[in-house]
């Protein structure tokens, strides 16, 4: 009883600060952007890259929407375009694809931003730090269906080694779109939550998304495997923003200060 009464301040701070965030506005507007601005940038810089290596992002997304899940389903259709796309993009369209990739950085910044209640911070500190976080985006996805196998070794080990790619990934993550505004300790437990949070998901999506995505192209098209995408990346950067926006509420718990120092900016 005790212990449901001290976490109900817990719960009501959590649900305010939620609902300050917006989850879904942005959750919406993140997978909007990877959707149209991250994933052509994506096929276009694997027009420059050589077999094996677009070999392992089409392995990586593989992993990331469950493919090898209990429902094994085919998920060819999602890079099937990759193949008649490499040989078209030219350097014009290459560094026109990359600049629209930071629309995808920047609403991902102004996320951080808006859950740790800072200004936006100028251009010129943060430019670079975008094209940077996109180059280890790619460095990183390029990697997720070998760490999902553990390099060999077994998928309960190569899903423990995603779950801690992934919460330094989210930890590295804020420090850099916040500008180092935060300290690195107090942004942990966000991490911890949005990396152990989206693994989870892309995990438990293995049992419905490659089924969904065949029932909606045989329903509706191609345009049936979009909206069930989309879907998906709106349920995604829901748990991503959730993540963030909960681990700020947590950094600011007396219990988690002892560990992690002062949570404000």
């Amino acid at each position: 009883m005790a212990i449901a009464e001290a976490a109900r301040p817990l719960a009501a701070r959590v649900g305010r600060q939620l609902v300050r965030v917006t989850v879904l506005d942005m959750s919406t507007r993140l997978a909007a952007q990877a959707f149209l601005a991250a994933l052509p940038m994506l096929i276009a810089v694997a027009s420059l890259c050589p077999p094996p290596v677009r070999h392992e992002i089409r392995r990586s997304l593989h992993t990331l929407i469950g493919s090898s899940g209990p429902v094994v389903a085919d998920t060819d259709g999602l890079t099937r375009g990759f193949d008649g796309s490499f040989d078209n993009w030219g350097a014009a369209g290459l560094l026109v694809a990359l600049l629209s990739a930071t629309s995808f950085t920047r609403a991902l910044q102004r996320m951080c931003e808006r859950a740790w209640e800072l200004p936006r911070s100028g251009v010129r500190y943060v430019a670079w730090r975008w094209a940077l976080w996109l180059a280890v985006w790619i460095a990183v996805l390029v990697l997720q269906g070998s760490l999902h196998r553990a390099f060999g070794a077994g998928t309960v080990l190569g899903v423990a080694l995603q779950v801690v790619e992934s919460v330094l990934m989210w930890w590295w993550t804020q420090h850099l779109l916040l500008a180092g505004r935060v300290p690195w300790l107090p942004l942990l437990p966000g991490a911890v939550l949005a990396g152990g949070g989206v693994v989870a998901f892309c995990v438990a999506s293995g049992l419905w998304l490659p089924r969904a995505l065949r029932v909606s192209e045989e329903r509706y098209g191609p345009l049936g495997s979009v909206f069930t995408l989309l879907s998906w990346l709106i349920v995604f950067f829901t748990v991503v923003v959730a993540g963030v926006a909960i681990g700020r509420v947590l950094a600011q718990e007396e219990w988690v200060r002892r560990w992690t120092g002062p949570a404000d900016p």
